[in-house]
């Protein structure tokens, strides 16, 4: 087939058909058949030239132009595409390293085989333009729902036509053992949206908890107003779930207003979830009290937070235990979830019997160290006293309120806690000398001889051993794994160092060593405070504008 005048404008017809049914730009569709065009021209001229094909966007006349780089001498390499600087000068003034050379040649006819070839590179690009496409429609709808209608089922997952593509709603984003048939609805929430090699692949989810906060955001106006915000959700899919809700307004309840007239709003949103049940909670700041009333409908009696390791124990009458661990732990698995806390439930005998052995603990603790009768040594653990450093250091009128003490016992106790801990301190010291630590590290600002000999113990001896330690490795830490929070013990942990004790021990060390420039490391601190006082006044004035506006 040659390029005549017969079916130039042949070609824009067909590019602006293509683009009217592909719903992509005419221009994509011409530049495929320039690119198609320029193919056949080299299979007819050579593959090693440079044949550039251009189509008028009004005419539709085809213009086939060869192409050569003027290059130095030493590169040229390919006699078809290039030629030197001196070859150039036949053709052209003052030719200079990269110009171009052009030329004219004549339209080729496009045998079965070439126009084979070209009708595959048009439909390639068509292809790539309609990805493209439909990667830049979905790409900015991710953590929406979508409405669909299933077209397959592929070895468990769904293929869902969503309009101009499809998307896949994998086996284990399903609810339960949900079933689909070619031609029913569905509705998802768009989880990722991907750019694969072979096209933009749309990611659905019905399990994600965020489907259930959208699915509410639809039914319930006060929280898509901004009026009631939704603070975390927890969902065993097809099961149960719980999600945790604010009002902003005081006049407006918002487990109510999520709830219902006699519970319709909740009960659309359970429908659609195939009968899951779901607890509204009202969201609180104080984390005690919000896990309070996330392990509804079980009472508890008494919360201990451990901030630091981000965990929480409950304690629960015994009637309650089983209700507040739910079937299967799904009860406090959903609560953990939605509080972000590790929590260990006990009843009020276990807890009971844990405070005798921690009281019995320490009770013997004074007994054998301070040559205490037990009956004395209890009157301290109930006043509080859970250490020696706490006896030896505390100031005396803490003391003297026991009945019983008075100054002289006092300073008698004080004596002994203090003997008894210089004794400790030696015999630890001596003992870290013997594993063969160095004064650099028995001297450090911040280290008791105990924290040494740990140090020592654990193989860090040296004050360069010190300070390449990780503050989580001297205070401890917790660490997840698959979605389990898991325990990392530190050296010096049994001694109460914080993190960011830890973190100022370290990097005294290093600064010690030379390691750290105090200035450099004055002058980053004082960049991180500008930037962050420049976010600051950032959100002010955006704050500032949203009030104006």
């Amino acid at each position: 087939m040659a390029i005549t005048s017969a079916n130039q404008l042949e070609l824009l017809q067909t590019a602006e058909a293509v683009a009217r049914e592909k719903m992509i730009d005419p221009g994509l569709v011409v530049e495929a058949m320039e690119e198609s065009l320029a193919r056949a021209a080299k299979s007819r001229y050579g593959s090693e030239m440079d044949i550039r094909v251009s189509i008028d966007r009004k005419t539709g006349k085809a213009t086939f132009t060869r192409v050569r780089t003027v290059v130095e001498d030493e590169e040229l390499e390919n006699y078809q595409a290039e030629l030197t600087v001196e070859q150039a000068k036949q053709y052209m003034e003052n030719p200079q390293v990269g110009d171009m050379l052009t030329d004219e040649v004549p339209p080729v006819e496009m045998g079965r085989i070439a126009a084979q070839s070209a009708k595959q590179v048009i439909l390639q690009k068509v292809r790539e333009a309609e990805r493209d496409r439909q990667y830049d429609e979905f790409k900015d709808r991710a953590g929406t729902i979508i409405n669909g209608i299933v077209k397959r089922e592929e070895y468990g997952n769904v293929i869902v036509d969503v309009g101009r593509g499809e998307a896949i709603l994998r086996r284990n984003e399903k609810i339960g053992r949900e079933s689909y048939r070619p031609n029913d609805r569905i509705r998802c929430y768009i989880k990722d949206v991907r750019r694969e090699p072979r096209g933009p692949q749309i990611f659905l989810s019905r399990t994600a908890p965020e489907f259930m906060a959208e699915l509410f955001k639809m039914e319930v106006p006060e929280i898509y107003d901004g009026i009631i915000e939704i603070k975390a959700v927890a969902r065993d899919p097809g099961s149960r779930a719980k999600i945790a809700v604010i009002s902003y307004d005081n006049s407006i309840d918002p487990v109510g207003a999520c709830v219902g007239m006699r519970g319709s709003r909740v009960q659309a949103v359970v429908n659609e979830l195939q009968g899951e049940k779901i607890d509204i909670i009202p969201w609180n700041e104080d984390q005690p009290t919000f896990l309070v009333n996330a392990l509804q409908p079980a009472e508890v009696t008494k919360v201990v937070l451990d901030e630091e390791a981000e965990r929480i124990e409950v304690v629960v009458p015994e009637e309650q235990l089983s209700l507040a661990i739910g079937r299967r732990g799904q009860n406090v698995r959903l609560a953990s979830q939605l509080t972000n806390l590790d929590i260990d439930i006990m009843t009020e005998a276990e807890e009971s019997a844990r405070r005798q052995a921690e009281f019995e603990e320490r009770t013997k603790l004074f007994v054998d160290t301070l040559d205490l009768d037990e009956f004395f040594a209890q009157l301290l653990v109930s006043e509080g006293f859970t250490n020696l450093e706490e006896v030896a250091y505390v100031e005396l009128d803490e003391l003297t309120v026991i009945d019983g003490v008075d100054d002289d016992t006092a300073n008698e106790l004080q004596a002994r806690a203090r003997d008894f801990i210089d004794e400790q301190n030696r015999k630890a010291l001596e003992h870290a000398r013997e594993l063969g630590v160095e004064d650099s590290l028995v001297n450090f600002e911040g280290l008791t001889p105990q924290m040494v000999e740990a140090l020592a113990l654990d193989d860090v001896k040296t004050l360069e051993d010190f300070a390449t330690c990780a503050d989580w490795e001297l205070a401890g830490g917790w660490t997840t794994e698959n979605g389990e929070r898991k325990k990392d013990d530190g050296i010096l942990e049994k001694f109460e160092v914080s993190l960011e004790e830890a973190q100022d021990m370290v990097m005294t060390a290093r600064i010690q060593l030379g390691w750290v420039d105090p200035a450099e490391l004055e002058a980053d601190e004082e960049e991180l405070d500008v930037d962050a006082e420049e976010d600051g006044e950032t959100e002010g004035e955006e704050t500032a504008q949203e009030a104006g506006a």
